[in-house]
């Protein structure tokens, strides 16, 4: 890979990794709800999970779907459906501090790795990635894209956590917190809908 490749390999890890979706509008919620410390198993789940969704679609996982084409339209549907359930679960989090500590938990680094199979965003970008940067499909130039991104992404989708936590001290009342916890779910299916409709 020449540097004018690497180059536009890491200009557009960058811009799709900082531009709003599922992944960076739920850091923004739990950077918001339980602060940075709390997560970053999230975080790390994210880009480490990402980064082996790349590898692995880079290696020809998406030949299943061809095989089965069945197999695609039952993932998007779960995902669908799973998505619908996490903006349910933030727009009815609880918002008394208290109530909190007991009964709502920020996204495991297990679940966040696991979310990006179910993140029709992350599929379009793993696709678009492995296919313009590594289309020798050669192992090398594969993990090159993956390890791009996780250097490039981690900062960037880490900065919703930080937005959310900076706005955490704007939201001093339960009423605030409840209104944002609405509007990062209603935005959470908004991105969901545009990620679906310009998936590969």
């Amino acid at each position: 890979m020449n540097y004018e490749i690497f180059t536009a390999l890491t200009i557009f890890a960058f811009v799709s990794s900082i531009t709003p979706g599922p992944n960076n509008l739920m850091l923004m919620n739990s950077g918001a709800n339980f602060g940075f410390k709390q997560t970053i198993p999230h975080l790390l789940g994210v880009g480490i999970g990402f980064v082996l969704m790349i590898i692995l679609v880079g290696m020809g996982i998406m030949q299943i779907f061809a095989m089965f084409p069945a197999s695609y339209e039952i993932l998007k549907t779960l995902s669908i459906i799973y998505l619908l359930y996490l903006a349910i679960r933030i727009a009815f989090s609880s918002t008394n501090v208290e109530e909190k500590s007991y009964n709502a938990k920020p996204l495991t680094f297990i679940q966040a790795a696991l979310f990006q199979w179910i993140n029709p965003k992350g599929w379009t970008m793993a696709l678009t990635a492995t296919s313009i940067y590594a289309p020798s499909q050669e192992f090398i130039a594969i993990l090159l894209v993956a390890l791009t991104f996780g250097v490039v992404s981690l900062p960037c989708v880490g900065s919703w956590i930080v937005i959310g936590q900076k706005m955490k001290r704007l939201l001093t009342a339960s009423k605030q917190l409840r209104a944002f916890n609405i509007t990062m779910a209603v935005l959470l299916m908004i991105s969901v809908s545009i990620s679906i409709n310009n998936s590969v």
